[in-house]
């Protein structure tokens, strides 16, 4: 990209991936943009679960009724997590280094989704945490906020239009 503006406006969700994995070199580039994410009093303590096992991959895209399903055909997929004990701004922290990988993927080209995984549930009530920690290992006092799938772009999205911007909900001042 050439410049933020322009990455701003590229970046959309992908949830159609091409069967390729991705390079390691890139792989550490996501990771470290998240690690380089801002947190709340410089805490930093997230924690990210990677996951490239398509095997995982498959049993992640059914944690949760909706908005998984993609990861079957992600290349890698991260879990975001906390310890909300540690830090009360874990869900602003989490969502915070989960966007930076997402503008760090977009700007190598690599197509990303979010799936929300705290407060979401099975059709028989079963927390998709739980259901997340239960394949990731996840110790219990951890929380996962969500996931981001990452893969190979399979289609072209077009950049977002400038005229859908709702100028209107900005307030200057006082709302």
């Amino acid at each position: 990209m050439s410049d933020f503006k322009d990455l701003v406006g590229g970046r959309r969700s992908h949830r159609l991936y091409k069967e390729e994995e991705l390079s390691e070199d890139d792989v550490q580039l996501i990771l470290r943009a998240a690690l380089y994410a801002p947190s709340g009093h410089g805490r930093r303590n997230w924690q990210f679960v990677v996951v490239e096992d398509k095997a995982d991959l498959e049993k992640l895209a059914d944690c949760k009724e909706n908005g998984a399903a993609f990861l079957k055909g992600a290349a890698l997929a991260v879990a975001v997590l906390c310890d909300p004990q540690a830090n009360e701004c874990w869900r602003e922290d989490c969502s915070i280094a989960a966007v930076t990988m997402q503008y760090q993927a977009e700007d190598l080209g690599i197509g990303s989704c979010w799936v929300q995984i705290a407060e979401r549930y099975l059709s028989d009530g079963t927390p998709a945490e739980q259901v997340v920690r239960g394949i990731l290992d996840i110790p219990e006092q951890m929380r996962c906020l969500c996931i981001v799938g990452f893969g190979k772009k399979k289609l072209n999205l077009l950049p977002n239009e400038e005229d859908a911007l709702k100028w209107e909900n900005v307030h200057v001042g006082k709302f």
